[in-house]
């Protein structure tokens, strides 16, 4: 019992010591539900929050665009770390504004074929406040574009950690932290 309230109390300090202040979607939020097309493993395929929280929580990782130094950084250490998401009983869902084609491809060489990776329309974008505002130094950059940030979704339809920051380097160690405190706390 008392690992059980020393586990809570990990992935509540682990939630607020990372839930940044520009986050829309604050820990213990109602996660918006979208349907949309993704890739795993090169085919193209439905995917529905809904549908995947069933299994149990679920990562859902936005990321600026795919084929980047950094996003495909953070893919390939998903991918490497796949196993131990899914021993906590977690799904990995990566999104970007990137178009199904685009993910397609991702998602056999940055994601190894291990998880799926999907295509976040503006409801999506909007609904999670993930879009990567303009910035003045880069006026060749694309309109568009998500920003990085990564949540934590339990099987509720709740936030239950979110990490927002665009370098990618924390996102795969802070979430699987996250699932494995929520695992612990069963």
């Amino acid at each position: 019992m008392k690992s059980l309230h020393l586990a809570a109390a990990a992935a509540a300090a682990l939630a607020l010591a990372s839930s940044p202040a520009n986050a829309a979607l604050a820990v213990g939020a109602k996660a918006p539900d979208f349907a949309t097309r993704g890739a795993l493993a090169g085919k193209v395929i439905p995917i529905r929050l809904s549908t995947e929280l069933k299994k149990g929580p679920v990562v859902l990782y936005f990321f600026p665009a795919a084929f980047t130094k950094g996003c495909s950084a953070e893919a390939r250490e998903f991918a490497e770390h796949i196993d131990e998401f899914k021993k906590a009983g977690a799904e990995v869902i990566g999104m970007s504004a990137d178009p199904v084609a685009k993910l397609a491809d991702f998602s056999k060489q940055d994601c190894a074929n291990k998880f799926a990776v999907a295509s976040a329309g503006p409801s999506v974008v909007s609904g999670y406040d993930v879009a990567l505002p303009p910035m003045p130094n880069m006026p060749n950059m694309p309109a568009g574009l998500t920003n990085r940030t990564s949540y934590v979704i339990a099987p509720s339809g709740r936030i239950a950690y979110v990490h927002s920051e665009m370098n990618y380097a924390d996102h795969v160690k802070n979430t699987l932290a996250a699932v494995q405190a929520m695992k612990s706390a069963k």
